[in-house]
């Protein structure tokens, strides 16, 4: 798949989440309204927080695509991790303002929430379950921490509309078994709501922080690597082997070995296969740069 097609494949998906958030911002909250249901509200709260999520997306999806240049010889590919930042501080403010509102709730009196805000929550839950499956095959398959980032957005929000729905529920169950404190529920659902957008937000904010700080590919998924790096003949073994996470693309300093009595001609040609050989067949490979150590095979050998 060329880059120009991941891209309008990735800008397709970020779009198709601004278009359902805008929807979902405005139908939870008009009717979470009307409807007198604070969980719903919260709902449409954190709902907004992804539309605006949704649309730093698009931007660190057009800033990541520029090629490399002097400046930034490792391309913008980090870009994203700034919408990352972006979905997180939003995730984080949004889940403290519906938190203070729900705490407030709870030391008024409540009222009992009409059923049209039960069918909204149930709603959004199916939505917003088709769009995380939606934004995170996507995202896995082009490998774009936006679009992942985006995805978990996506199913927190399908908790939390489960949340307020079970709340809702409650606090309807509530005024029709008399039983009056169960009225609350809806407020303790909006709470529960709160955690859950603050709890997202952290998961977001932490991954876009390890990529940030050049996060090492390390266990299982370094391994296809070291076989690409072993097929090239003359290459003796690994010495060394750093895979760093740049978001979307990896780049890769590599130590290896070669005959000790080759040329340097012939070592450098070596390096060069390695290199060409970990680009073109490992699709996220942005750069490698390949050392050279000789290696003695008699010394090795009498020493064992």
């Amino acid at each position: 798949m060329t880059d120009a097609k991941e891209h309008r494949q990735a800008q397709a998906g970020a779009w198709a989440s601004v278009l359902v958030n805008l929807v979902l911002t405005v139908g939870k909250g008009a009717i979470g309204i009307l409807a007198g249901s604070r969980a719903l509200v919260a709902d449409a709260i954190h709902s907004a927080a992804d539309l605006a999520g949704s649309v730093a997306v698009i931007v660190g999806l057009m800033v990541a695509r520029k090629p490399p240049d002097r400046d930034h010889p490792y391309g913008h590919g980090k870009a994203e991790l700034i919408s990352s930042f972006i979905v997180a501080g939003l995730l984080a403010a949004a889940g403290l303002d519906v938190a203070a509102g729900a705490v407030g709730a709870l030391f008024r009196p409540a009222e009992q929430p009409r059923a049209s805000a039960a069918w909204a929550a149930a709603v959004a839950v199916v939505i917003k379950e088709v769009m995380f499956q939606y934004n995170y095959r996507l995202g896995r398959r082009l490998r774009s921490r936006s679009l992942m980032a985006s995805a978990m957005d996506h199913r927190s929000d399908v908790f939390s509309s489960l949340a307020a729905l079970v709340g809702i529920l409650m606090a309807r169950a509530g005024a029709a078994w008399g039983m009056p404190w169960m009225l609350h529920m809806d407020a303790v659902a909006s709470l529960v709501v709160a955690l859950l957008i603050l709890k997202m937000g952290y998961e977001v904010a932490t991954d876009a922080v390890h990529v940030l700080m050049d996060r090492v590919v390390e266990g299982e998924a370094i391994k296809p690597y070291e076989s690409v790096i072993l097929s090239v003949p003359g290459v003796e073994h690994i010495d060394e082997l750093r895979v760093r996470d740049h978001g979307r693309y990896v780049v890769i300093d590599a130590k290896i070995s070669v005959d000790a009595h080759m040329s340097v001609a012939e070592g450098h040609g070596i390096a060069a296969e390695v290199k060409e050989r970990l680009i073109t067949r490992q699709p996220r490979v942005l750069d490698v740069l390949v050392h050279v150590n000789p290696c003695y095979p008699d010394e090795e050998e009498g020493g064992r």
